[in-house]
């Protein structure tokens, strides 16, 4: 059995920019998406002091400051 959609001409654009192949079809796209949608179901929250957090250590981990095991180890006294 099968069913029309209605999709504004945008909503069809932004769906189509996450298809793996051409003639995947919106079906199959749909399932996709809800199958990584109720994975991320599970997923645990973060907090945005925690989101904050990630994106300040991503950003000193790329202007390299960070210690590396050995000099954590060292610091620590390990």
């Amino acid at each position: 059995m099968e069913t029309t959609v209605r999709l504004n001409i945008q909503t069809k654009g932004e769906l189509d920019k996450f298809k793996q192949y051409k003639n995947e079809s919106y079906d199959e796209l749909i399932r996709k998406l809800i199958f990584i949608a109720r994975l991320c179901e599970n997923e645990p929250k973060l907090s945005q002091k925690t989101i904050k957090e990630i994106k300040e250590a991503r950003e000193r981990i790329k202007k390299g400051k960070f210690y590396t095991e050995a000099e954590a180890k060292k610091i620590l006294g390990l």
